[in-house]
């Protein structure tokens, strides 16, 4: 567990950051934008948990946070050559996302048309963290196009945004809210 001494370090101020291998690139770099965008996409969820979403899926979202967290750590400590142990997202953390999925579709019903973000303000952020996760997926693909990423990474990503959707479906259906569909002809 790494011992915060200190907030600020100045050795940014030059544009560049330190990966957990201790090189140093720049903070625009493919890999920082990733896991940039996976820290943003956690924060999304913390703001998701603060519009008072139920207690069911709060549970959910508080693994999911510490998952995020898994998640920044593989992409800021890349698994190729001498790079130290630390937590990595792995298959079973996409099989808990997929038993969430499952569980929580059995109290929905079925899609019959594309669902527009909104509802209640706790599905509504959901939404908004969703879309922030498909946008963590475009850079994670794009970082795994030129440097090495785990297969669980993407998939996870990918997973989560679906787990995303259902739950703001699933905060609607508790709060007797209709999801807001597509209208084709507006």
């Amino acid at each position: 567990m790494p011992r915060i001494t200190r907030v600020y370090t100045r050795t940014g101020d030059d544009g560049t950051t330190g990966l957990g291998i201790r090189a140093r690139v720049r903070k625009d770099s493919a890999r920082v934008e990733a896991y940039g965008a996976v820290d943003e996409l956690n924060s999304a969820v913390g703001v998701a948990v603060s519009a008072g979403v139920s207690t069911r899926v709060r549970g959910c979202l508080g693994r999911v946070q510490q998952e995020l967290f898994h998640l920044g750590s593989d992409l800021c400590v890349p698994a190729d050559g001498d790079a130290p142990p630390v937590p990595r997202i792995e298959e079973r953390h996409v099989r808990g996302l997929e038993k969430t999925i499952d569980a929580l579709q059995e109290d929905l019903a079925p899609l019959e048309n594309f669902v527009l973000p909104g509802g209640c303000p706790a599905a509504a952020s959901l939404h908004l963290a969703r879309t922030i996760c498909r946008r963590a997926e475009r850079r994670l693909v794009t970082l795994a196009a030129t440097e090495t990423v785990g297969a669980p990474a993407l998939t996870y990503v990918n997973r989560l945004s679906d787990a995303l959707f259902v739950m703001a479906r699933y905060e609607n259906r508790m709060r007797g809210e209709a999801d807001v569909l597509w209208d084709s002809r507006a």
